[in-house]
């Protein structure tokens, strides 16, 4: 591994331990994930006007959640959970997620003038910190059998077979993307990136295949968008609904889910081929991509509502602009005065909640869902 962006390797015995350095690769890898996830909602109103914007959506969404949830899975822990560790779930997943579903209820009240409060029902991105919670509390258990990754292949492509598991508290997008979760971290548990120097190898031919790789996936998106649009392939990708809400009634639809899966390993291995290594001046940001992910839905709301990204010609003028856009909100959205205010709302310490109150504030600012804080 790189020295730029190594983990210190463990102290001789006897000797004082060192603090593990953070991977400069982990950081950049989040926050490029992060700027995805604001590129894909940003770039949505487009699609119904622009074919070009529509194929860059379907290339897009075809691996960056997948992505995101292998580098969650990489940082999480699958051991029995400690009482710190327990009260992480409550004060990292389960308070932000009440917090910002009552905040999306009030703006909703405010601006539409009508809400339906319902903490079953996940508002636009407050899916995935669900998917977050449920991830960590069923790793333990998935640990202890033989061919984990196996189990929740079965799992998400069987769920797609059953219409009573829905969007209620996230589970069909949960399971549906708890494999490439369960692979991250079997990637660590077995510490391939180490043993095989993923992040040391990475020649130009290495560099080239994974250009070909999205350049190919860009002209399939493309070329063949009205068979996509056809066989609304968009929803496919969510990961959410019942094989036959997206007209899959036969048999073999959990094939198409398998393919898909297969098809989004390979676009974030291209991905992470392409990230970074070494630190750069935007590194730093990837340690508080929670904040860009509970935060930019509010910033892109009023475009989103009030059509204003709608009927904007041409193309290749607003696509470049919305993405630029994308990259300012998610920088600014982790900048340190953004941080200082919405803290409380985004990483609370409620030592009140608790009978040992230290557990809201232990081990000192705790790590995201994502694992953002871990030196590796």
């Amino acid at each position: 591994m790189s020295s730029a962006g190594a983990d210190i390797a463990g102290p001789p015995t006897g000797s004082v331990p060192r603090k593990r350095r953070r991977v400069p690769f982990w950081d950049n890898a989040r926050y490029v994930c992060i700027v995805l996830v604001v590129l894909g909602h940003a770039i949505q109103r487009l699609i119904y006007d622009s074919d070009i914007a529509f194929a860059f959506y379907l290339a897009l969404y075809a691996f960056h959640m997948p992505a995101f949830a292998i580098i969650s899975g990489y940082f999480s822990k699958s051991g029995s959970p400690t009482k710190t560790q327990m009260a992480r779930v409550i004060t990292d997943i389960i308070l932000p997620y009440v917090i910002f579903e009552t905040l999306w209820t009030l703006t909703k009240w405010l601006v539409e003038g009508q809400a339906d409060p319902n903490l079953t029902r996940p508002s636009w991105t407050l899916w995935f910190l669900l998917a977050l919670g449920i991830f960590r509390l069923v790793l333990p258990y998935l640990a202890l059998l033989r061919w984990p990754l196996l189990w929740t292949i079965v799992i998400s492509v069987g769920v797609g077979y059953l219409p009573n598991i829905d969007s209620t508290f996230s589970l069909s997008r949960t399971l549906g993307l708890l494999p490439f979760f369960a692979l991250g971290w079997w990637l660590r548990e077995h510490d391939i990136v180490d043993r095989f120097r993923l992040l040391d190898f990475r020649p130009w031919w290495l560099r080239a295949g994974a250009v070909a790789i999205f350049a190919a996936i860009g002209w399939a998106a493309w070329n063949w968008l009205p068979v996509w649009q056809a066989i609304d392939l968009r929803h496919w990708l969510f990961y959410e609904d019942s094989y036959a809400d997206l007209g899959g009634e036969q048999w073999w639809a959990g094939g198409v889910r398998i393919l898909l899966m297969l098809l989004a390993v390979i676009l974030s291995a291209a991905f992470f081929c392409l990230v970074p290594r070494g630190a750069h001046w935007w590194t730093t940001f990837g340690q508080y991509t929670m904040y860009v992910f509970l935060l930019h839905s509010f910033v892109l709301y009023p475009f989103r509502e009030s059509g204003i990204l709608r009927d904007l010609e041409p193309t290749w003028i607003w696509l470049p602009l919305v993405t630029i856009l994308s990259v300012v909100i998610a920088l600014a959205l982790a900048t340190k005065p953004v941080r200082r205010v919405f803290r409380p709302l985004v990483e609370p310490r409620p030592g009140w909640l608790f009978t040992d109150p230290e557990l809201a504030s232990k081990e000192g600012r705790r790590n995201d869902p994502t694992g953002s804080r871990r030196p590796r």
